[in-house]
C-alpha cells in the first residue's frame, strides 16, 4: 500500500513539473546554476560565507536573472527551510504605507526560534512602491537589521528613493549576452526534444534581446504550435514582423511616392496582421545598417522615437503612418541638398 502511495506522489511531481511553463521549470536553484553575472554571484556567495549578507538592491532590465539569484540566495542560506525564512512581496500585492506598517514589519520583528541568523524579505518590482511606502520602508529596514535583509528588485532604479538607495549594496544585472542565452537554450531543446532549426534559433536570439524569460516564453508557445521551429514559425507564433519585411517597407518609403508607399504599407499591415509599433522598433535598427550622411540619419531617429512616444500614448495609426512615410521623404530630401 505504501509502495503504491509512493509511486502516485512520483507521478504526481512529474505531472506537476510537465504542466509548469519553461521559465519555472527551468529556474536555476542553485548560484551556480546561474548563466551569467559570474562577477554579482562570486561576491554574494562571499557574503554568504562570511555570514555578513548586506541589503541588497537588484536593478536591471526584465529577464536578466534578478529574482532567480535572491532565491538561490536564500536556497544557500537556509536549505530545506528557505520559505518559512523569507517574505516574497510582488507588484501583484498590495504594497502601500499600510503593508510595509504592518506585514513587513511584524515579520521583521520576529525572530524564528528553530532558526538562528536573519531572515529575508524580497521585494520584487519595488520601482511600482509608492513614494509614501518606500518612505516608511527606510525606518524599518534601519530598526530591523540584527533580525533582517532586504532585497528590493526593480527595473528603473531611478524610481527607488535615495535613501533607500543608500541604504543597500546596488547590483547592477544587464542584459545577458547571446552566448550565454544560446548555451542555456540548448539544454532545453535537448532536455524537450524541440526541433529547432539554425536559423529559427537565430532568430529567437534575436528577438529575445537579452531577455532569458522572452527567449523561453517564445521557444515554448512555437514548440506547442508547430513540429518544426524554423524562422518563418518563430515569427509567425510571435506577430513580430520579418526583417525581410521590414527591409521592405523601408525601400518603399525610400524610392516610391507617397501615395504609393502609404497603400503598400496599409496593405501589408493587414495581411500580416503587424502593429506599426513592433515596424518602427524594427526600423530603428534597420536605420543603423544603411548608408546615409549623419544629418539625415539623426532627422530620421529623432522623428521615430516622436512617433513610437505618440503611438504609446494611444495616437491614431493611421495618421502616425502617414508621418511614418513622411519622415523618410524629409530624410531623402535632405540627403538630396
Amino acid at each position: 500500500m505504501d509502495k503504491g502511495k509512493g509511486k502516485e506522489k512520483v507521478f504526481d511531481l512529474t505531472a506537476e513539473l510537465d504542466n509548469l511553463p519553461w521559465v519555472e521549470k527551468y529556474r536555476p536553484k542553485t548560484l551556480d546554476d546561474l548563466v551569467s553575472h559570474d562577477n554579482i554571484t562570486s561576491t554574494i556567495e562571499k557574503f554568504i560565507e562570511a555570514k555578513k549578507l548586506p541589503h541588497l538592491l537588484f536593478y536591471g532590465p526584465p529577464g536578466t536573472g534578478k529574482t532567480s539569484t535572491i532565491l538561490a540566495c536564500a536556497r544557500q542560506l537556509y536549505g530545506d527551510k528557505f520559505k518559512a525564512m523569507i517574505l516574497e512581496l510582488n507588484a501583484s500585492d498590495d504594497r502601500g504605507i499600510d503593508v510595509v506598517r504592518e506585514q513587513i514589519k511584524n515579520f521583521a520583528s520576529t525572530r524564528n526560534i528553530y532558526s538562528s541568523g536573519f531572515k529575508l524579505i524580497v521585494l520584487d518590482e519595488a520601482d511600482s512602491m509608492t513614494n509614501q511606502a518606500q518612505a516608511a520602508l527606510r525606518r524599518v529596514i534601519e530598526k530591523y537589521t540584527k533580525n533582517v535583509r532586504f532585497c528590493i528588485i526593480c527595473n528603473y532604479v531611478s524610481k527607488i528613493l535615495p535613501a533607500i538607495q543608500s541604504r543597500c549594496t546596488r547590483f547592477r544585472f544587464s542584459p545577458l549576452e547571446v552566448d550565454q542565452i544560446d548555451e542555456r537554450l540548448g539544454v532545453i531543446v535537448e532536455a524537450e526534444g524541440v526541433n529547432l532549426t539554425e536559423d529559427g534559433k537565430k532568430a529567437l536570439l534575436r528577438l529575445s534581446k537579452g531577455d532569458m524569460r522572452r527567449a523561453l516564453n517564445i521557444l515554448q508557445a512555437c514548440h506547442a504550435s508547430y513540429d518544426r521551429i524554423d524562422e518563418t514559425a518563430i515569427y509567425s507564433c510571435t506577430g513580430h514582423p520579418d526583417p525581410k519585411v521590414i527591409e521592405r517597407i523601408a525601400r518603399w518609403m525610400m524610392n516610391e511616392d507617397f501615395t504609393t508607399a502609404y497603400s503598400k504599407i496599409e496593405e501589408i499591415k493587414r495581411e500580416s496582421g503587424i502593429a506599426l509599433q513592433d515596424i518602427i522598433s524594427d526600423l530603428h535598427t534597420f536605420v543603423s545598417t544603411i548608408e546615409y550622411p549623419a544629418k539625415s540619419r539623426i532627422l530620421l531617429l529623432k522623428n521615430l522615437c516622436t512617433l513610437e512616444y505618440r503611438l504609446g500614448e494611444g495616437a491614431n495609426e493611421h495618421i502616425q503612418l502617414g508621418a511614418l512615410v513622411g519622415t523618410f521623404k524629409s530624410a531623402q530630401e535632405n540627403l538630396a541638398k
